[in-house]
């Protein structure tokens, strides 16, 4: 009994040398994301970390800034939504499938 402690023990700090790696692997990943045809662009990193955000010039209207903070949520929210992709295509085959909170 004492072996199979000391195994799985053994096991789950691979698991998470692993899983720390991996983390660290998607720190340095980014995705690219971008609203109105180019007009405002997101890069973000596996971890959901805004690396950047660009604006063009044109889009900035100061008698429609509501546009412009439109254009700015959706660029976000899809940069979001593939950079939480990548995690998960990145960490899936690591955890076997389990969703893990937090990563």
């Amino acid at each position: 009994m004492n072996r199979q402690i000391r195994r799985q023990m053994k096991q789950m700090q691979n698991l998470q040398n692993v899983l720390g790696k991996a983390q660290d692997e998607l720190e340095m990943k980014t995705v690219e994301a971008s609203a109105g045809g180019g007009a405002v662009t997101v890069v973000m990193t596996g971890q959901q970390k805004i690396k950047s955000i660009k604006i063009a010039p044109e889009v900035v209207d100061p008698e429609d800034v509501e546009m412009l903070q439109d254009l700015v949520m959706a660029a976000v929210s899809e940069a979001i939504d593939k950079s939480q992709g990548m995690a998960s295509e990145h960490l899936g085959g690591l955890t076997g499938g389990l969703n893990i909170p937090g990563l």
